[in-house]
């Protein structure tokens, strides 16, 4: 069975997708997971050593690596050696879930009061997709769009001129107007002369008591979620891209940007336009100064300026000597 509730699956053997590879088990791949998330069944993949304790203990079992990287994997994982990790994985994607690369239009839409919502308050030109679930107490603004299969809890206000896709949203959560959620990220495998676009399978979670302020992007995850944590709150013009996981009780100020697969601890602070690099790791308790670039790892209960950003002692040492 489908858990994701969002996109369409092709049932596909692993022998089918790999013929010209060796393969002793053919079972009907059950999903495609991260290496901490895969289970029996599971196909997964390795393509950077800095994922090597996730390797080691990895459930699935099939994985897309590198003659370099494979020997890290358990010994009853069946390994599928290949070049370039990522564009193989896009291919899979493509096969078991075709209509992920490209947002095609939510075509089951209908007018919100046509509907049968209960303790739901509409603005006028609500636009709601099939299966579409909305808490008591909840308040959809004008011309906003919730397609199909979202989830909306209790006590919700979503602002007017928003568009949710793929997404699933606690209870208390407020999203201004003019949002963008759930959309596929920026996700691409450079080959000759094109661009193999890489499928985008997760979705949003939104946890209770987050609040998005208005003319915020967060794309859904590629393979694994995006996440944002209970009462974290983020400004105007906040991006985050696929698979960004921000933790609990975190402030982001406005036009802060955020690269994929970035982990925010909890109690995080990031001023205003702030940059983070991706696939990062930010510890919990960590302030980063408006403006900063962020291009490295931080550790818990550090505070950070500057580009690149280093602790706040040095940077502010480093520009008195400027000074002087």
């Amino acid at each position: 069975m489908n858990s994701n509730l969002f996109f369409f699956k092709k049932k596909q053997k692993i022998k089918d997708i790999f013929p010209k590879i060796n393969i002793k088990k053919n079972f009907t791949i059950n999903n495609v997971k991260p290496l901490d998330q895969a289970k029996n069944k599971d196909l997964t993949f390795f393509d950077n050593i800095k994922y090597k304790s996730f390797a080691e203990n990895t459930k699935g079992s099939f994985c897309i690596t590198t003659s370099k990287l494979e020997h890290f994997l358990p010994k009853n994982i069946e390994r599928i050696s290949v070049k370039n990790v990522l564009f193989e994985l896009a291919n899979v994607l493509k096969k078991i879930y075709p209509n992920a690369d490209v947002d095609y239009p939510d075509l089951s839409l209908k007018n919100a009061k046509l509907g049968s919502h209960k303790f739901v308050k509409f603005g006028n030109n609500v636009l709601i997709g099939k299966n579409v679930k909305i808490g008591k107490n909840s308040i959809i603004g004008a011309n906003t769009i919730i397609e199909s299969n979202v989830v909306i809890g209790k006590n919700c206000v979503i602002g007017s001129g928003t568009i949710i896709k793929n997404s699933i949203i606690g209870d208390r959560v407020m999203i201004q107007d003019n949002c963008k959620i759930g959309q596929k990220g920026f996700g691409f495998i450079p080959i000759k002369n094109k661009n193999f676009k890489f499928p985008h399978i997760g979705r949003v979670i939104l946890e209770d008591d987050v609040e998005i302020a208005s003319g915020c992007t967060i794309d859904r995850g590629s393979v694994s979620d995006t996440q944002i944590g209970k009462n974290t709150y983020l400004d105007n013009q906040v991006h985050i891209a696929h698979n960004v996981i921000i933790g609990s009780n975190c402030m982001i100020a406005g036009q802060v940007g955020f690269a994929g697969s970035t982990k925010i601890g909890d109690q995080v602070s990031i001023g205003g336009q702030a940059g983070i690099s991706g696939h990062l790791k930010i510890g919990n308790n960590v302030k980063i100064g408006g403006g900063s670039g962020v291009v490295k790892d931080i550790e818990d209960n550090q505070t950070v300026m500057g580009y690149p950003a280093i602790k706040l002692k040095d940077f502010i040492k480093k520009n008195r000597g400027n000074d002087e």
